[in-house]
């Protein structure tokens, strides 16, 4: 009977010990993230250089590969 009394208190600690450990407070939120650079500023400045500079590079990259190809052969 002892060794019965023993068990059904060891599990009732138990239980409530876990009840304590799962009622505990949530975690605090992440900060906000820092504010943008600032106000006004274009998303878009010199999008157009920067497509002119792409289509300059493709065009000398393609050449350069076209003559090394040719040259191999």
């Amino acid at each position: 009977m002892r060794t019965i009394m023993n068990k059904i208190i060891t599990i009732l600690v138990v239980l409530f010990s876990i009840q304590g450990v799962l009622a505990a407070d949530p975690t605090p939120p992440p900060p906000t993230p820092p504010p943008p650079p600032g106000p006004g500023l274009p998303i878009d400045g010199g999008l157009v250089v920067l497509f002119f500079l792409a289509l300059l590079s493709g065009y000398y990259l393609s050449k350069k590969y076209i003559s090394t190809k040719k040259g191999s052969i």
